[in-house]
């Protein structure tokens, strides 16, 4: 128990990067003997996995479900079905019950790997029980890992394919008896062993390894450290040290709420030291670390599942998301910036902070494993598995040229184990899509909500646009980076691709939306996580992370709007994109934070948002207006700061006694 009498959070949670859901591991003989199992089994499965990185995977089937057993065991031990004394030992023999549940699932597959390949559609008695064993684990396991909301949809998704004839409309379809539900579910590549676990299974949990290494070697200080290096004096540095150490934590990370976790710790405490309000101090760093997992060249690992599910390559993807992560950055940097003009704040001083040329000859180890892995994927065209099995074998080689960063064996076995932990999450998670997506395949529900989404916006893009992002949003509320993508990308991007939108762009544009969810209420996770930091009100702290972060709510209808931003056209056409896009960028972020050279008034903020929203659309008319508007409010900013510095100058002179004003520069 803690100070406040509430139960200790489990390390071994923490380092998986999750919540525990009122499951805490208690402190006691039993718990003990388990920590070394648990070690070591995390162990055995980073290994596994490692080894399959380098000599190929199994058959689809035998990798994913010794890849997704291991997962569920760990999960049954991590986290007990109840922590209270007087149910504890009925719960711990329950989980025993849901770990040998575990063993068998997996074991089954293994053993009928064969026979199950030539008895596809006529299940027999026992694959039945074991799929229904298999769908209650999955579920279970994500109940207490992710919460509710996941499984709760999963359940939805299984009851329509059951009482599909009893549907209305266009949703009804013919039914599918329990036996073919359960065998889709389970014994086929189609379900929980589908294609969200068998992306997990090869090269998401290398890359989230991968991660771990460079965190074992030091290398999360140091994006802190050279993000402080490089920002840390100028206006409101610390805010501007939490967007950069984020953004580049947070590419390599595959979840918001575990990037808020890794750098908040750093420069939560520091904003809060330079004077910013806790509340402020928690809603930037949950939406800087929103916007690493749309960051190249990692993209939350979102961006290798993509690769597989439109069938391009590597590049195309990276390229195209560029700008618009750059431009959502820089959206965020003026919210910072401008609440610390009205703050007064300052930079830090030169003394407490880093020489960044200094630690980048230091510590180049840390930057090299990414350029490196960035190198193969890009230039070697490896695929991701082999990428990210020699990109963690790059991390232990350079890191061990310098004696700072080099790795001992026990932080390599720390290393393989929280990569394993870390993974939990993910896992667990594409499990549980992977029965979501089994009832689209199977009920054809795809292509139902693609017309029913057409017909309620009468076939109009804008209509379909904005249904699309509140559904992708409201669908995200909860969800890791992978699956919410998985399940927007089969649900919603298919409509929009009808409707007549590019295929990447409409795959972009759900991924954004469901990404922001994380700073969405009433389930802002990444929000909530910051908050718990900064001891600040979480729903508040969610609110205020949706106006710092809006920008992020514009920047999808930019991918449709104008596609030369996402390199699509003409040189000349991409130039005029990138210009108008960041004028637009501009005109929406200071009409939204109410200030610019000065406190905007309501007329001039409305001025400004309208301005920002003409400006997305590739249309020279809409971005004259827009650009028109934007200029017509910088020149009466201008002039009327002009105007109040000289009244200041004038009041100054006539009268000797008065108070020395600052300077028009120094206002700004």
């Amino acid at each position: 128990m803690d100070a406040n009498g509430e139960p200790k959070q489990s390390p071994d949670a923490e380092e998986a990067g999750v919540i525990v859901h009122g499951r805490a591991r208690p402190d006691n003989a039993f718990e003990r003997f388990l920590n070394p199992i648990i070690t070591w089994l995390a162990i055995a499965v980073a290994v596994f996995h490692l080894y399959t990185g380098f000599a190929g995977a199994y058959g689809a089937l035998i990798q994913r479900s010794i890849h997704l057993s291991p997962i569920l065991i760990l999960t049954y031990l991590l986290y007990p079905t109840s922590t209270k004394e007087r149910y504890y030992v009925f719960g711990r023999i329950l989980d025993a019950v849901f770990v040998a549940g575990s063993i068998t699932i997996g074991l089954y597959i293994i053993d009928q790997y064969h026979v199950l390949t030539f008895r596809d559609g006529n299940p027999n008695l026992t694959d039945m029980l074991l799929g229904i064993v298999a769908i209650i684990l999955v579920l279970e396991a994500t109940r207490r890992v992710i919460g509710w909301t996941l499984p709760l949809v999963a359940v939805a998704f299984v009851i329509y394919a059951y009482w599909g004839p009893n549907m209305p409309g266009i949703f009804g379809h013919r039914g599918y008896d329990w036996g073919r539900i359960l065998q889709h579910s389970y014994t086929s590549t189609e379900g929980i062993y589908g294609f969200p676990i068998g992306v997990s299974a090869t090269f998401v949990i290398l890359f989230i390894t991968f991660g771990a290494f460079l965190q074992e070697t030091g290398a999360g200080r140091f994006f802190i450290d050279l993000a402080f290096g490089l920002f840390g004096r100028v206006r409101g540095g610390p805010a501007k040290v939490a967007v950069v150490g984020s953004t580049l934590f947070g590419t390599i990370s595959g979840s918001a709420t575990a990037n808020v976790v890794g750098t908040g710790t750093f420069t939560i405490p520091m904003m809060k030291r330079l004077g910013y309000q806790p509340t402020f101090a928690a809603a930037v760093e949950a939406v800087s670390s929103t916007g690493g997992q749309f960051m190249p060249p990692i993209m939350g690992a979102a961006v290798f599942i993509m690769i597989e599910m439109i069938h391009v390559t590597y590049r195309e993807i990276i390229v195209m998301a560029l700008l618009p992560a750059i431009l959502y950055y820089v959206a965020v940097f003026i919210a910072v910036d401008l609440e610390a003009v009205r703050l007064g704040l300052r930079g830090m001083d030169r003394s407490e902070l880093p020489r960044p040329l200094r630690l980048l000859s230091e510590g180049w180890p840390f930057l090299a494993p990414p350029v490196i892995l960035v190198f193969m994927l890009m230039y070697m065209h490896w695929s991701p598995t082999k990428s990210g099995f020699w990109a963690i074998v790059a991390t232990v080689a350079v890191s061990s040229l310098k004696a700072a960063s080099r790795l001992s064996p026990r932080q390599i076995l720390n290393a393989l184990r929280a990569g394993t932990m870390a993974t939990l999450q993910v896992a667990l998670a594409c499990a549980c899509a992977g029965i979501v997506v089994s009832i689209f395949t199977l009920t054809g529900l795809g292509a139902k909500v693609s017309f029913a989404l057409l017909e309620l916006a009468h076939e109009a893009l804008l209509p379909m646009l904005v249904i699309g992002m509140v559904t992708s949003i409201l669908l995200g509320m909860g969800m890791p980076t992978m699956p919410a993508y998985i399940i927007l990308a089969v649900l919603i991007a298919p409509s929009l691709v009808k409707a007549g939108v590019p295929k990447i762009s409409a795959h972009l544009f759900v991924l954004y939306s469901g990404i922001i969810s994380a700073i969405t209420p009433p389930v802002a996770l990444a929000a909530y996580a910051g908050a718990a930091i900064a001891k600040a009100p979480p729903l508040r702290t969610g609110f205020l992370a949706i106006r710092i972060g809006l920008a992020a709510f514009i920047v999808p209808f930019m991918f449709v709007y104008s596609p030369g931003l996402v390199f699509i056209g003409s040189p000349l056409d991409v130039i005029y994109a990138v210009g108008t896009s960041l004028l637009g960028i501009l005109a929406f972020t200071y009409g939204v934070q109410g200030r610019m050279l000065s406190e905007l008034h309501i007329a001039e903020r409305i001025l400004l948002v309208a301005s920002g929203i003409l400006m997305i659309p590739y249309s020279i008319p809409a971005n004259g207006i827009g650009l028109f508007g934007l200029l017509a409010v910088v020149a009466w900013q201008r002039w009327r700061s002009a105007d109040v510095s000289l009244r200041l100058r004038r009041g100054a002179g006539a009268d000797e006694a008065a108070p020395s004003y600052p300077s028009q520069e120094e206002q700004r």
